[in-house]
């Protein structure tokens, strides 16, 4: 079972060109798609879970054309998108039993057994009765799951789903998703690199609608072992120089302190070695697509 992206293009009638020759394969567990905000994120999500046309490519999973053959797609697709909305006066049960209707599940019986245990899966159930206009940012994130989950689906897309939520309800998330993630295919997307760090066996960095970097995360903080190297500046002057010099691939705060990391074959004149993170593949794949934008 897994996800084949081959060649996937996609520009919009403004002429903005969202995706570009997008190719990857994505295996069952847990794939983070990670990049900034415009890198194309959305547009690919949006396009696999098939609510939107590509220009160009292929898009297959277990056996699905998923561009010739979308419904098949959606009887085994679950989909969380960014922006999830819910009918604020309506009760988690009542929401997710209608939603159960729509996705096919008219046997009263089945379906209430199958929306039980949703809640349940998902730490809702003694809020089943609860208004969602009342919901939490992390509670409707997971009801949001719920619904994502109906059907038993195969591959699940969940498009920034952490975005807001304080650091409890993230780690709640974060264990929910792992669980799913075991039998099934889950892509993540996202611009939170700790996302991917925590969760995913796979990931990709998606850069101006293109793939710069993708593989294992541990892999890919292997290949810059002894090429990352950090220094303290104090000046902005100082900063600039070094950005006008050097590859800079991140400037972060450590108490206050601004702790340059740059991208080098040998240790830089006052640099000493650093040890490399998945930051610092990310914003390494960054500085790279940039430069050869």
């Amino acid at each position: 079972m897994e996800l084949r992206l081959e060649g996937v293009s996609k520009t919009y009638p403004n002429g903005t060109r969202a995706l570009h020759d997008v190719t990857l394969t994505i295996p069952r567990g847990m794939f983070g798609l990670l990049g900034p905000n415009g890198a194309g994120k959305s547009t690919l999500m949006r396009s696999i879970a098939t609510l939107q046309e590509v220009d160009a490519g292929s898009m297959t999973f277990d056996g699905i054309d998923i561009r010739k053959d979308k419904d098949r797609l959606r009887d085994v697709l679950g989909f969380l998108p960014q922006d999830f909305g819910v009918y604020p006066k309506v009760t988690a049960w009542d929401m997710l039993d209608h939603l159960a209707q729509l996705k096919g599940l008219s046997q009263r019986r089945s379906r209430h057994d199958a929306v039980k245990a949703l809640l349940t899966k998902v730490n809702l159930w003694e809020h089943r009765d609860r208004r969602l206009g009342g919901f939490s940012g992390g509670m409707k994130q997971r009801f949001g799951i719920a619904q994502a989950l109906l059907g038993d689906p195969k591959l699940l897309i969940v498009d920034e789903p952490t975005a807001g939520l304080d650091p409890a309800e993230r780690f709640r998330f974060h264990n929910l998703l792992a669980e799913i993630s075991a039998d099934i295919v889950v892509l993540l997307s996202t611009h939170i690199v700790s996302d991917v760090a925590d969760l995913c066996q796979n990931m990709a960095v998606l850069a101006q609608g293109r793939v710069v970097t993708s593989g294992h995360p541990l892999r890919l903080v292997e290949e810059l072992k002894e090429r990352v190297w950090k220094r303290f500046v104090t000046k902005q002057e100082e900063l600039d120089a070094l950005t006008q010099s050097l590859t800079v691939i991140a400037v972060r705060r450590v108490a206050g302190q601004r702790l340059v990391h740059v991208h080098a074959e040998s240790a830089p004149e006052g640099f000493e070695l650093a040890n490399p993170d998945l930051e610092d593949v990310y914003f390494h794949a960054l500085s790279r697509a940039s430069k050869a934008a």
